[in-house]
């Protein structure tokens, strides 16, 4: 096969076949996301064929999401990267296009939850399994969809210029040329990838990013335990088992509809520069939440919670890699991402099996949806802190540069300074220093 040529773009094409990056991304999000949640159906299964205690049987669901974000294994090499190439397609479109692809995550919990319920009843957790993982090939088509895309800005950042110029230098030497001078260029080529690597991961010191990175950790902590713990706690208030399910497949609908109006929305002129504030609204709303379901137990008040914490969870996993994108900017998104999604991997391992560990010591789910809403708030009072922080100090930088304009020494003659204000045109201020001049020359 001919290798396809690559075309320099000057910026995102915001369309194009981008669309189908975004239909690609749709579709993995609901082969590993909208799955991965869907265990949460199997927990009563597992829990009851084993015979094992809350805080193990979360170990399950916990570690899978862990590989996830954490290894380079199964649903992180095709989640990661699916991401990153949506941002790579757009700009100005882009939080609508992520609203649309990770929309798929709710799609598939929407439909998958009663599906796999029905699978379980007719085949068993096994045969569930099986059947989940035949669909869960069809990552391979979605492989297939994704295109690489060079972009202007990309040949101006200086690690990737390197990158080139090693490969060009390397490409014109022959191998006899390169085994009198190996040792050379071996320590040459060390200390390229070595720059490369660094400019790739400079954001790392940038103190926007560090503190979005902590906020992500409380944030994984907090939003973790409720898909795995949703359909147990129904059913332990009473709520059936397909009325459990339902309440996954409602969390899930309305999980599309967050990822798509709030994506259109911080894509406004009006809204576009207050997308961490919408992003931080929207992971305390899911806090509150949280620390309101332990006295919501009947179905009819589990809805309404389904209804809002879907919709706000679809609101700020929309908004994760648009704040990204904002803070490290696009030639250094895959690489935040890759760091974010990393962020998510130990919060991810520990919160379910630490809030079933909380069941068993308590007896009750109280404690655990508890410390999970209180997680998630602090997440988003830290990004709050942060930005008031940074708001106060521009304040205070933008005031110490206007009164250092307000008074300018225009001249000094002798031991005689003389001053004037800011106010003064600068043409008055050319002619008086033009005056002095021409006095002290006579």
């Amino acid at each position: 096969m001919a290798t396809p040529r690559k075309v320099l773009h000057s910026s995102p094409p915001d369309g194009g076949w981008g669309w189908m990056i975004v239909v690609g991304c749709f579709l993995v999000t609901i082969c590993t996301r909208a799955v991965t949640r869907c265990i949460s159906i199997f927990f009563v299964e597992f829990q009851t064929y084993f015979a094992q205690d809350y805080a193990r049987t979360a170990w399950i669901h916990s570690i899978a999401d862990c590989a996830t974000m954490l290894c380079g294994l199964g649903f992180a090499l095709c989640y990661s990267p699916a991401i990153a190439m949506v941002g790579k397609y757009f700009n100005k479109r882009k939080a609508l296009a992520y609203g649309i692809a990770m929309s798929g995550s709710g799609i598939g919990t929407f439909i998958l939850a009663p599906v796999v319920q029905l699978l379980i009843e007719q085949f068993s957790w096994r045969g569930a399994l099986l059947i989940l993982g035949g669909f869960v090939l069809n990552l391979c088509v979605c492989g297939a969809l994704m295109r690489p895309i060079t972009l202007k800005e990309d040949h101006e950042n200086p690690s990737e210029l390197l990158k080139q110029e090693y490969v060009s230098k390397a490409q014109k030497q022959d191998l006899k040329q390169i085994s009198m001078c190996s040792p050379l260029m071996k320590e040459w080529s060390h200390e390229c990838l070595c720059h490369c690597s660094w400019q790739e991961y400079s954001f790392l010191l940038m103190p926007d990013f560090m503190v979005l990175a902590v906020s992500v950790l409380f944030m994984a902590y907090g939003c973790s335990p409720l898909f795995v713990y949703l359909v147990p706690y129904a059913l332990s208030v009473g709520v059936s088992h397909q009325e459990a399910a339902f309440l996954m497949s409602i969390l899930g609908v309305i999980d599309i509809i967050g990822n798509i109006t709030f994506g259109w929305l911080t894509d406004r002129r009006c809204l576009k520069k207050y997308r961490h504030i919408c992003y931080l609204f929207a992971v305390g709303m899911d806090g509150l939440c949280c620390l309101f379901l332990p006295v919501l137990q009947s179905f009819p008040l589990l809805v309404p919670f389904s209804f809002t914490f879907g919709y706000f969870d679809g609101a700020y996993v929309t908004l994760i890699p648009v704040v990204t994108a904002d803070v490290v900017g696009t030639p250094s998104l895959s690489s935040a991402l890759g760091v974010v999604y990393f962020l998510h991997a130990v919060p991810y391992l520990l919160s379910p099996p630490i809030a079933g560990w909380l069941v068993d010591t308590t007896g009750s789910y109280t404690a655990s949806f508890l410390l999970c809403g209180f997680s998630m708030i602090f997440s988003s009072i830290l990004l709050c802190f942060a930005r008031l922080a940074k708001k106060i100090k521009r304040t205070h930088l933008r005031s110490l540069v206007k009164d250092a304009n307000t008074k300018q020494q225009i001249w000094t003659n002798g031991t005689i300074a003389y001053s004037v204000a800011g106010e003064l045109d600068q043409k008055d201020v050319e002619m008086l220093a033009i005056d002095t001049n021409s006095y002290c020359n006579r």
